[in-house]
């Protein structure tokens, strides 16, 4: 089983780094982290806090949006755009489950994820830390971000899988994609945000409002990173949000996230049609 799924893995691999992905998504994440490094070196004064801790604080935005939007662009087209190729019907009639080659799938986007956001952050923090702007406290939030980005984005590309197996057709499941990740990363802050304006510091604010937010994978992750640093929570501006649920609500959430949307996705690759 694990021979069958490695295998899968290194073919999703060659055909990642065949079409560009692993490229592109490394450019990406590498611009946009030195981008807000250097942007972010103006408020540290004021703030109190040196370089690194405020790049983090604004990867850490950049990742909530970035790091969903390249997961879902690289698995949208995994079972949909197979099945309507044909590839799919070819896949399944080797000796392999469906499960090992969701499996298989998984592991190969997750690791261009992973080598994207690890370059990308890690370029960032060591020309902070080059130029003398990073504690060992920032450090450890960097390290921290990484971890959590790969695992937002694994969230995503289960996600990204289980709408490509309910889609009829590669158009479609970019469809379902492009408003998955609308919803989730966007849509969902802004209902909250309006529910909180209506409430006006009531039951739903103090109570309800904080476990909403760990409900979602990408809000997750910010409390998380947030949570796990005063310095990095202060520098974002959500310290308050960031203290008012147990420490391990929004770990828990967001670990849960890609085996919960990997379940799913397995279930609707049962009911599709090679």
């Amino acid at each position: 089983m694990i021979a069958r799924i490695l295998a899968i893995a290194g073919t999703e691999a060659r055909i990642a780094l065949r079409n560009r992905w692993v490229l592109m998504a490394t450019l990406i994440m590498t611009l946009f982290a030195l981008a807000l490094t250097f942007a972010g070196s103006a408020p540290t004064g004021a703030l109190g806090v040196d370089l690194l801790t405020v790049a983090v604080a604004s990867m850490t935005t950049l990742s909530v949006y970035l790091a969903p939007l390249l997961a879902l662009m690289i698995s949208f087209d995994s079972i949909a755009g197979e099945a309507e190729r044909g590839s799919l019907a070819l896949l399944l009639s080797y000796p392999v489950s469906r499960a090992e080659l969701l499996l298989g799938k998984f592991l190969a986007h997750l690791g261009a994820l992973a080598f994207a956001m690890t370059i990308g952050f890690g370029a960032a923090g060591a020309i902070t830390a080059a130029m003398g702007g990073a504690s060992p406290e920032s450090l450890i939030a960097l390290f921290r971000l990484i971890v959590t980005s790969v695992i937002l984005g694994a969230a995503f590309l289960a996600i990204g899988y289980a709408l490509s197996a309910l889609a009829g057709s590669a158009t479609a499941a970019a469809g379902l994609a492009a408003g998955g990740w609308l919803i989730l990363v966007v849509l969902y802050d802004l209902g909250l945000l309006g529910a909180v304006v209506l409430d006006s510091g009531g039951v739903f604010t103090q109570r309800v409002f904080p476990w909403l937010m760990t409900a979602n994978p990408a809000d997750a992750f910010r409390l998380w990173n947030f949570a796990a640093s005063d310095s990095v929570a202060l520098a974002s501006g959500m310290a308050g949000a960031a203290k008012g649920l147990p420490f391990w609500a929004a770990p828990l959430s967001l670990l849960l996230w890609p085996v919960a949307a990997l379940a799913l996705a397995r279930l609707a690759f049962a009911r599709v049609e090679p």
